[in-house]
C-alpha cells in the first residue's frame, strides 16, 4: 500500500505568488499536464461560486505542489512530481462538479502564456516584466 501524502499542513504553504513561481519552474520539467491541471484548480479556487469545502481541497493540493518538503523530492528524475500529480488528480476528482468550462478555458490561455514565456532552459522571459497572468 502506497502512503497517501499528508496535505494537512500544505495550506499554510499556499499563496498565489508561490503557485505562479512553482508553475514557471516546473513548466518544462513536470510537463504541461500538471501545469494545466493546477491552473484549472487555481481558476476554480478563484471562482466565487466554488463552495468553501472545494476551495479547501484545492488549497491543500496546490499547497502540496508548492510544499518544499515532498513525500518524493521533486529533484528525482521521472518520479519527482509523481506525488504532486497524485495530489492534483485527487483534488480534480474531488471537486469535478465545481469545475466549469470557463476554468478550463482560462487554464488553456494561461498555459499558452506560460509555455511562451518559459524558454527551453527553464528560465523565465517576460518582456513586460513582472507576472503576466490572466484571472
Amino acid at each position: 500500500m502506497i502512503p497517501s501524502p499528508d496535505t494537512r499542513g500544505a495550506g499554510r504553504w499556499y499563496s498565489d505568488a508561490r503557485l505562479w513561481k512553482k508553475l514557471f519552474t516546473v513548466a518544462t520539467v513536470a510537463g504541461h499536464k500538471l501545469v494545466h491541471a493546477s491552473l484549472v484548480l487555481f481558476f476554480c479556487l478563484k471562482d466565487p461560486d466554488t463552495p468553501l469545502w472545494a476551495k479547501g481541497v484545492i488549497i491543500g493540493a496546490l499547497g502540496y505542489l508548492i510544499l518544499p518538503a515532498d513525500l518524493v523530492p521533486d529533484l528525482l528524475p521521472g518520479a519527482g512530481y509523481g506525488d504532486d500529480w497524485g495530489a492534483i488528480v485527487a483534488a480534480l476528482s474531488a471537486v469535478a462538479a465545481c469545475i466549469k468550462d470557463e476554468h478550463r478555458e482560462k487554464a488553456d490561455v494561461q498555459l499558452a502564456r506560460i509555455l511562451r514565456i518559459v524558454d527551453p532552459k527553464g528560465t523565465m522571459e517576460n518582456p513586460r516584466g513582472g507576472t503576466d497572468f490572466v484571472e
